[in-house]
């Protein structure tokens, strides 16, 4: 397996595995299919708020990906690191994937002061490995406001 920055030959993949992540446990709503196209646009472009890794099986084909939202925390007081969406194919989950995707954020930004990332309720497997590769639980009620696009 090998994890790797996104590429444009990803254009598919990831298109078709946000939609699946946003028809899965992990999420609470759907969203707009439009919303993958812009952030891949955005991620091949370039972004200092943006990055995706993804992981590859021993066939090269890609097998997860993790789309990763970046900013400033002053309560951690530097760089935080916001594993937005994080989706291993059904095929190869329980294989360490989510793990290993994990580190490879944590070593490409090691210098964060925050890793943070959210969790449904309906998703204790997730839970369960993000409590064991040492995340805690935080006592926010998160709320948004989210403006038309269009």
């Amino acid at each position: 397996m090998r994890i790797r920055s996104i590429e444009q030959a990803d254009r598919d993949y990831f298109i078709r595995s946000v939609n699946e992540f946003y028809h899965s446990p992990a999420v609470c709503h759907e969203i707009s299919p439009r919303n993958a196209e812009r952030t891949f646009e955005l991620l091949m472009h370039g972004s200092p708020y943006a990055d995706c890794l993804i992981a590859e099986d021993d066939t090269g084909a890609p097998c997860a990906y993790l789309l990763i939202a970046l900013t400033w925390s002053n309560e951690a007081g530097g760089l935080c690191v916001w594993m937005e969406e994080l989706m291993v194919n059904e095929s190869v989950r329980g294989q360490g994937i989510g793990r290993k995707m994990i580190a490879a954020v944590h070593e490409k930004y090691n210098n964060a002061a925050r890793f943070r990332l959210e969790v449904t309720e309906e998703n204790p497997r997730a839970a369960a490995l993000y409590r064991i590769l040492g995340f805690e639980d935080l006592p926010y009620r998160q709320m948004i406001m989210d403006t038309p696009l269009d």
